[in-house]
């Protein structure tokens, strides 16, 4: 494993990335590598949490499930990103699943690994701080989009959300993945993405989305409805 490259594709707000390319390289010299296929279970929510999970390729799906069996999904995953840590913080079983979304590469890493890290590293500790503080900021974020908007500035705003993470403003998600991110039926997604086509505001190609026109997404995104 190329540590060099590894640390590149770790996100700013990774909580690894603090800890610089010698020190990660340190730290993964305990970690296990793991493939799987499209729709696998990385976690499962409700399991006890004694390792985290570090993306090295492909995408995933974090997602919870209601009482009632409905599917929320939380976030996409990339490359880099690290998953699984709340429950290895703070002993409690996993708060969400993770799903594969096509063929993934990844990383486990034991809880006794991560808490000497920790103890040994306060940068890291920092960083786990700033993680949870942007976590909540976007739990409380989808909590106001579902409750004081409607369809159109509910979908411009999980599509900037989305777009903070891609590559080339292309959001490569189906409309399937939309409805159940946005909580909009797939109907209301597909003719609001025409609507928005029709007026260059997106460019619907092959199954992906690129926003050509992301101030106005985002104007659409602040309109009350």
């Amino acid at each position: 494993m190329d540590i060099v490259t590894l640390y590149a594709k770790l996100p700013e707000h990774s909580l690894l990335r603090s800890l610089g390319p010698d020190d990660l390289g340190s730290l993964l010299a305990d970690a296990h590598e793991h493939k799987a296929k499209k729709a696998a279970v990385l976690l499962q929510q409700g399991d006890p949490g004694d390792f985290l999970l570090i993306l090295l390729e492909g995408q995933a799906r974090v997602t919870v499930y209601s009482a009632n069996g409905r599917e929320i999904v939380l976030e996409y995953a990339g490359a880099g990103s690290v998953l699984g840590e709340i429950a290895l913080i703070d002993g409690g079983l996993r708060t969400a699943s993770v799903i594969a979304m096509g063929p993934v590469r990844y990383l486990t890493l034991a809880r006794p690994v991560f808490e000497r890290v920790i103890a040994a590293n306060h940068r890291i500790a920092l960083r786990l701080m700033r993680e949870m503080a942007m976590r909540l900021r976007l739990a409380n974020d989808t909590i106001e989009t579902d409750r004081a908007y409607g369809a159109a500035p509910r979908l411009a705003r999980f599509l900037l959300r989305l777009l903070r993470t891609s590559e080339g403003g292309v959001i490569s998600l189906s409309q399937t993945e939309l409805a159940l991110f946005a909580g909009i039926s797939r109907e209301n997604i597909n003719r609001q993405l025409a609507i928005w086509a029709q007026g260059g505001i997106v460019a619907l190609e092959q199954g992906r989305i690129h926003v050509t026109d992301p101030e106005m997404l985002e104007d659409i995104a602040d309109a009350m409805e």
